[in-house]
């Protein structure tokens, strides 16, 4: 088993805070900036580093993709993707293309960027539709629906899903199962655990073999317009807010690799 405390300048793989992931809508945590390397951590935190700069793109253009005036939102699948990957340079993640695409780092990242495409590619009639104002098409469901591509993507090689504390889950395809539910209510909900933490640990999923990466996220102010207060009242998407308040705990992005 190894932890991160993300917060920490000093780490080794030059891990630093992403403060630009606690924009609107998307849950933030302490950044995933990880050097080129073959360590399962480092990889699976650099699948969801990207993931996570793909989503920001997704919730910095919520005007534009809800603005029932403009048709065509230039938001294709190779716009979202060159804006993701320079997010996450600059965020001080990595550049997929630098990356040897034989390597299991590479291939992996070269499936989020397929799934990422795919995903903007199938929603452009959504996106691009005109007259209409909230499109449905927040961050939450664009990382569900890249993550469901990726894994199709990987096959056997890895699993990815952004999922929650069982009381916050909305979708039941993103429940947390056994481990991910034990990792978050023991660690991350503990109020001993540092905030932005990792939790990786070498077990099983479904049997096989696997080093599990769990990655805490949480509300940043634009989250809490759909999950702050008053607890109960309708959000925008048709749910109940949860009555979160800045900084809880809200996601956990779940990456497996198998051996």
């Amino acid at each position: 088993m190894r932890t991160f405390d993300l917060s920490a300048s000093w780490l080794p793989r030059a891990f630093r805070v992403l403060a630009a992931l606690a924009l609107a809508l998307a849950v933030w945590a302490p950044g995933l900036a990880v050097a080129a390397v073959d360590d399962d951590v480092d990889v699976a935190l650099s699948v969801a580093s990207l993931l996570r700069s793909a989503r920001t793109v997704i919730s910095t253009n919520q005007d534009r993709i809800n603005d029932p005036k403009l048709g065509d939102k230039g938001l294709s699948g190779d716009v979202v993707v060159r804006m993701a990957v320079e997010a996450n340079v600059k965020s001080g993640g990595l550049d997929p293309q630098k990356i040897d695409p034989a390597s299991r780092q590479g291939q992996l990242l070269s499936a989020m960027i397929s799934a990422i495409k795919e995903v903007m590619t199938a929603n452009q009639k959504i996106i691009n539709e005109p007259g209409v104002g909230f499109k449905g098409f927040v961050p939450a469901v664009f990382g569900r629906l890249v993550t469901e591509q990726f894994r199709s993507e990987v096959g056997a090689k890895a699993n990815i899903k952004v999922t929650a504390p069982p009381e916050l889950v909305r979708n039941r395809k993103a429940a947390p199962d056994e481990f991910e539910t034990r990792v978050i209510k023991s660690k991350f909900q503990s109020p001993n655990w540092p905030t932005g933490k990792v939790y990786s640990e070498k077990t099983t999923e479904k049997g096989r073999p696997a080093t599990r990466v769990l990655v805490p996220e949480y509300y940043g102010v634009g989250c809490l317009s759909c999950h702050g207060n008053p607890k109960g009242a309708i959000d925008i998407t048709g749910y109940p807010k949860e009555g979160a308040n800045l900084n809880d705990l809200g996601g956990v992005i779940s990456i497996s690799l198998f051996h």
